[in-house]
């Protein structure tokens, strides 16, 4: 197919065999883990854990991404639908809250077919960038019951420097009205584990307060009272940002506490992710090997 499932809109041909475009993968979807995980949100990964199928490639090019080693050098082992609609099984069976897709949109019409075969019993996660073409979610409408994206960038040009994408803020406002759309806000079931619904997370980057904090504005203006809101704190250097000037460090606690007293300020109901979760323990092993 000539790729056009994300906003880059490549146009570059793409099949099980020919790999292209911003992802430069095939058509064929290709995972670095699939098991339990325990490290998300607790609406998400709750006391056993999401089901999360981490796949490979990316349709940003995040220069910091925790995941570098399989979202820009595409570690991974190619699976087809039929395989993965078997994890989906294998996960069910181990008791997890929910199927958790990570980075899948590269792969969209082969995941598709995937619950063509089976439709799992859990809800299914779609965890992303926040950079989606609309047209491609509304594909996803009666799959996806719950949209865990990133909301990165207020400032364009952030976009443009650190994930090679252009008109992030836009892109990524539209495409969660279209996820709100489909799921409303998020819903918790009487144990405090997600249903149904969006939840929006944003990582502070070091030097970069004025961007988490033009972020939540965004958040407030558009959607209101709707939005929940993941405070993420866990920013690590990795891949190309240990050679990069402003992000080659943690945040600080004082960096972390003003973007969190704006949230607080602003009212938008959510979670604060502690900063002891800036640790590189809570990167997954990339070990998945097809059964």
């Amino acid at each position: 197919m000539n790729c056009r499932l994300c906003p880059n809109k490549c146009n570059t041909f793409r099949d099980l065999n020919t790999k292209g475009g911003m992802c430069n993968v095939s058509s064929s979807p290709s995972v670095a883990r699939i098991a339990p995980h325990f490290w998300e949100e607790p609406p998400i990964s709750g006391d056993k854990g999401s089901g999360a199928i981490f796949f490979s490639g990316c349709t940003m090019k995040c220069i910091y991404c925790q995941n570098y080693e399989i979202s820009a050098d595409n570690f991974g082992v190619q699976i087809d639908a039929r395989i993965l609609a078997d994890e989906y099984r294998r996960l069910e069976a181990l008791g997890v809250h929910n199927i958790d897709l990570i980075s899948a949109t590269q792969y969209l019409p082969e995941i598709i077919r995937s619950f063509e075969i089976y439709k799992p019993k859990v809800p299914v996660v779609y965890n992303c960038g926040g950079y989606e073409r609309v047209e491609t979610l509304r594909a996803l409408e009666g799959i996806v019951d719950i949209y865990l994206p990133d909301f990165k960038y207020s400032d364009n040009a952030l976009g443009l420097e650190y994930s090679k994408v252009n008109n992030y803020p836009e892109i990524a406002q539209k495409a969660i009205e279209e996820m709100f759309r489909q799921t409303g806000k998020l819903t918790l079931n009487d144990k405090g584990i997600a249903t149904k619904g969006v939840l929006i997370r944003h990582l502070v980057l070091p030097n970069h307060t004025k961007n988490s904090i033009g972020v939540l504005n965004i958040l407030k203006e558009n959607f209101g009272k709707d939005a929940t809101v993941s405070l993420m704190g866990q920013y690590i250097p990795h891949g190309k940002a240990l050679e990069h000037p402003k992000l080659s460090r943690k945040i600080t606690n004082r960096e972390y506490q003003k973007v969190l007293n704006h949230l607080l300020d602003l009212e938008l109901d959510g979670f604060a992710q502690e900063l002891k979760s800036a640790d590189e323990s809570f990167i997954p092993l990339w070990n998945y090997e097809v059964k």
